[in-house]
């Protein structure tokens, strides 16, 4: 017989044995760690749930909290990914790994615990990226020495992606850079910069995923302005260029020249060309310059302005015979730095007084030209001589001074038909011309030593072929300037027997009017009388005494 106290023990046993038997249906499962890959859609399974009950029909109840729980949902003993088309599953915003709980309750009461850890797997879905402070314009002194580094591009890529850079070879300015280790975007200088030839640079870099099968890359222009660095010579003006590659110029300092007489004194020399000037060849600095004479100034008779360069004569040159010119080397150097400078060379010659100014012996000058295929004829005058268009300086014993300077003018539309030599031969682009043209240019002889013009003007017309040149201004070439000369002959033989049969009937017709006269003239032209006398009677012998 059973005591009440082993009939307790009964009854205790039979309650543990059922509150096991009931919390086994939230038992049999297990922590979860389960991947999905970013952008799976919505009902994505995540993971099968290993407990005992079934949720929908038992009396346990599933409940999922933590931080990411809401990207979850149940369906049964299934956990799926609770995603939609506005709220996409994107691993670079929420992280590689979304963290969860799922609780089981039996009767309102935690029967058991899960941890829900799910790896969110990357997908390539994002392009990489410059960083916008890494492209920004530079601003780079020419001075900076190869194999610099110049900047440093960045570039990201959302998806974690490794990348390397590399330069567009293509561009016309990619010879001035270069990146030598791929993954640091480091760009380095390659080539020197000047900035007197090339003020502004373009070098195109790329970002490019070298980890991935998309191979997704970025491209980014960035400007590099060179700054001007004080590393360019002076340079007198005008600089004459004697080499030529695009926006890159070598060129030679002038020789300056000025002409004076014996009497010059205390006068300011105007240079040609002039004035003499010279400036910082770093054309964005312009450091100022100082000017001195190096040698020839003949003991202090030139002077020269150390700020303007302005060269003075300070004392007469008493014979010209023994000092016919003075030559004097100009130096023009940096203040800031006198290792950078330039010299150049001014020239002076000592004239006698100029005293007669040229001129021309004729105000127009008349040329001919023959209608021709050939691409340069002279052109000639009366006569078919060749036209000489040439002035006259009397201050010269024979009247040729050769320091004249012949240049034409059009002053019809003429331009680039003629060209003018120093010697005053009109040579044309007969080519170009035809029959009947006319044009009238103006010759301009310069006196370059007193700075003197004299002008003429020339007239010239073009014959039509075989038509020969006029011999003469006058009008009998006029008349016949059309003519062959036998033509020309026959009509003058013609005039000629016009000539003598008008003199025939002249003669002719003098005559019959001579005939025509009145008897009694004709016998008062016998008797030796005048036939308007009129006749005294015959004498009486009475009245003879």
């Amino acid at each position: 017989m059973l005591t009440p106290w082993r009939l307790f023990l009964c009854q205790m046993a039979l309650n543990i044995f059922y509150h096991i038997a009931k919390a086994s249906l939230c038992l049999g499962g297990q922590d979860i760690f389960a991947t999905v890959r970013e952008n799976s859609p919505t009902g994505e399974i995540i993971a099968n749930l290993g407990i005992n009950g079934d949720p929908g029909a038992s009396s346990i109840r599933l409940c999922l909290t933590g931080e990411n729980a809401d990207w979850f949902y149940l369906e049964g003993r299934t956990i799926r990914l609770n995603s939609s088309f506005s709220r996409i599953l994107d691993r670079e915003v929420l992280g590689s790994v979304l963290i969860a709980a799922l609780t089981c309750y039996e009767d309102n009461i935690i029967r058991s615990r899960y941890r829900i850890m799910v790896e969110i797997l990357n997908e390539n879905d994002n392009m990489p990226y410059f960083l916008e402070d890494t492209i920004q314009p530079r601003y780079i002194s020419e001075l900076l020495t190869v194999n610099s580094m110049v900047f440093t591009v960045k570039a990201r890529d959302g998806d974690g992606d490794t990348i390397t850079y590399m330069t567009d070879k293509s561009t016309s300015d990619a010879s001035y850079f270069r990146i030598d280790l791929p993954n640091s975007g480091m760009v380095i200088l390659d080539k020197p910069l000047d900035y007197e030839t090339k003020t502004q640079l373009e070098v195109v870099i790329f970002a490019v995923e070298t980890t991935t099968k998309e191979k997704y890359s970025a491209t980014a222009t960035i400007t590099v302005n060179v700054l001007d660095g004080d590393d360019q010579y002076p340079q007198f003006q005008p600089c004459a260029p004697v080499y030529e590659d695009g926006d890159h110029n070598i060129c030679t300092n002038p020789v300056y020249s000025v002409n004076i007489t014996e009497t010059d004194e205390d006068a300011v020399l105007y240079f040609s060309p002039g004035p003499i000037h010279a400036e910082d060849g770093d054309k964005d600095i312009l450091t100022p310059l100082v000017y001195s004479i190096l040698s020839g100034d003949d003991n202090g008779r030139f002077t020269i302005d150390s700020k303007t360069g302005e060269i003075s004569l300070k004392q007469r040159v008493e014979n010209r015979l023994l000092m016919p010119s003075f030559s004097l080397r100009i130096m023009a150097a940096q203040v800031n730095d006198p290792k950078k400078y330039s010299v150049a060379t001014a020239l002076v010659h000592v004239l006698s007084k100029n005293r007669f100014p040229p001129f021309f012996n004729k105000t127009v000058y008349k040329g001919f030209l023959i209608e021709s295929s050939s691409p340069a004829t002279l052109v000639t005058t009366y006569g078919n001589q060749v036209l000489v268009v040439q002035a006259i300086d009397r201050d010269f014993r024979d009247g040729i001074n050769p320091k004249i300077h012949y240049t034409m003018q059009p002053l019809t539309g003429s331009n680039k038909l003629y060209h003018i030599t120093q010697d005053g031969i009109v040579i044309a682009r007969t080519d170009r011309l035809r029959a009947f043209d006319r044009h009238i240019l103006e010759v301009i002889a310069t006196d370059e030593e007193s700075g003197e013009t004299a002008h003429a003007s020339v007239d010239i017309e073009v014959l039509q072929r075989g038509q020969p040149v006029p011999r003469s201004p006058f009008g009998e070439e006029r008349l016949f300037g059309d003519m062959n000369v036998g033509m020309a002959g026959g009509i003058a033989a013609l005039v000629l027997i016009v000539a003598v049969i008008v003199l025939f009937l002249f003669l002719w017709l003098i005559k019959r009017r001579r005939e025509r006269r009145d008897p009694a003239d004709r016998g008062a032209v016998a008797l030796g009388k005048h036939p308007n006398v009129e006749a005294s009677s015959p004498i009486s012998p009475r009245h003879v005494l």
